[in-house]
């Protein structure tokens, strides 16, 4: 069962937690800049952002901030879940809402998303996959004490990288079941970026420091802190000396000016208990800061992140559709946008692309365009109240 203070009816109402949404609406941003430099900048067709070899320190930072938004993303879904049950839904109903709300992200990745990445039916199991799974196991893990749940996350957060050198290329008929947990890789109908144990594990992590979320905002505020500088502090123990928590050590970089890039190159795919320690350090400081923040430059991240899943669904097309109008005037075929999630070579062949400063330019006319939409879609779930508005 979910712990006694997650149950209790008289439990105070918690009003909205302003830097929670702020944060959301951030990597909600974020995950625009990397989808648009996915579609618009030349570099994202000839190779990694992150190889230090080829890369300049502007895009290798472009690339790694965008970092931050999964692991962010993830976490604060599982805070969100535990507010849930503060609120009173517990049991059967919030089981319920998660396994149906999760299967529902898992239809929405393998249709519309993956539709709007290769403007054509693909399935690419990405991070919505990777929550709404993820969602799926909570709705049974919910009915466990809290620390039950975040012991959990912990274990597979800091255990997973024990198995690094597993391949599923050598498990036979278990291959499919690895990739689909734990590698990255190609399926027999499909690709999956987000294989799901890690970042439940991040999920667990979220519902089981929920708690923190209730507490007295200075108290609040002085424990997140302490946490993630915690983190930082462990992921600079492990990752310099290449103790644990990465499946590729940092060596000294050709270019020796790059060290410090090389040491924060961590592993996104899957996450990596590196890679987890200093996203999350990072992005709950970045949240404490906003909630300091003025009012007016909180505006657009509060709209952003209160209705994130409409706001993520809308940039992809956004920024997928900005490339197609802007590549016919350097006569690049709109047709070879299409596909270009599974091959992007016809792209790469016509030279298309903008430089790192017009890819910025084109991020931020996306969000232009967004922001009034995820405003006005903000403003009519909160004054509205429609089972359906809780899956969109």
């Amino acid at each position: 069962m979910v712990e006694q203070q997650t149950q209790t009816p008289a439990a105070a109402p918690l009003p909205r937690l302003d830097f929670i949404d702020a944060l959301r609406g951030l990597v909600i941003a974020l995950m625009v800049l990397d989808h648009t430099r996915d579609f618009v900048n030349r570099q994202a067709f000839l190779f990694d952002p992150l190889d230090l070899d080829k890369t300049s320190v502007a895009l290798f930072l472009t690339r790694w901030v965008t970092h931050l938004c999964a692991p962010t993303f993830v976490l604060l879904s599982g805070v969100s879940i535990f507010l849930q049950a503060h609120r009173g839904k517990t049991g059967w109903p919030l089981s319920r809402f998660l396994l149906t709300r999760g299967l529902w992200l898992i239809f929405l990745e393998i249709t519309v998303v993956d539709f709007g990445f290769d403007f054509r039916p693909a399935i690419f199991l990405q991070v919505i996959y990777a929550i709404g799974l993820s969602m799926v196991l909570m709705s049974a893990v919910v009915h466990l004490p809290r620390r039950v749940v975040l012991g959990l996350g912990i274990v597979l957060v800091a255990g997973h990288n024990l198995f690094d050198g597993v391949d599923a290329a050598t498990l036979g008929a278990w291959g499919l079941p690895w990739h689909l947990l734990m590698q990255p890789g190609v399926l027999p109908f499909g690709f999956i970026a987000y294989p799901v144990l890690p970042w439940f594990g991040v999920m667990c992590v979220g519902y089981g420091i929920g708690g923190i979320y209730l507490m007295e905002p200075s108290h609040r505020s002085r424990t997140l802190a302490l946490l993630a500088i915690g983190a930082l502090l462990l992921f600079f123990v492990l990752r310099l000396p290449n103790l644990y928590g990465d499946p590729r050590p940092w060596t000294v970089p050709a270019d020796a000016s790059l060290t410090p890039l090389a040491v924060m190159s961590v592993a996104k795919y899957p996450p990596s208990l590196d890679y987890v320690l200093v996203t999350l350090g990072i992005s709950t400081l970045i949240g404490l800061a906003l909630g300091r923040a003025p009012a007016w430059l909180l505006k657009p991240f509060l709209a952003f992140g209160r209705t994130p899943m409409l706001s993520y669904l809308l940039h992809i097309y956004l920024a997928h559709t900005f490339a197609v109008i802007i590549a016919q005037f350097y006569g690049v075929p709109a047709a070879h946008f299409i596909g270009t999630l599974s091959d992007p070579s016809r792209l790469r062949a016509d030279g298309w692309g903008l430089s790192l400063w017009g890819t910025y330019a084109v991020w931020l006319a996306v969000l232009v365009v967004l922001y009034p939409m995820a405003k006005a879609y903000a403003r009519y779930r909160a004054t509205h109240k429609r089972w359906w508005l809780s899956y969109l």
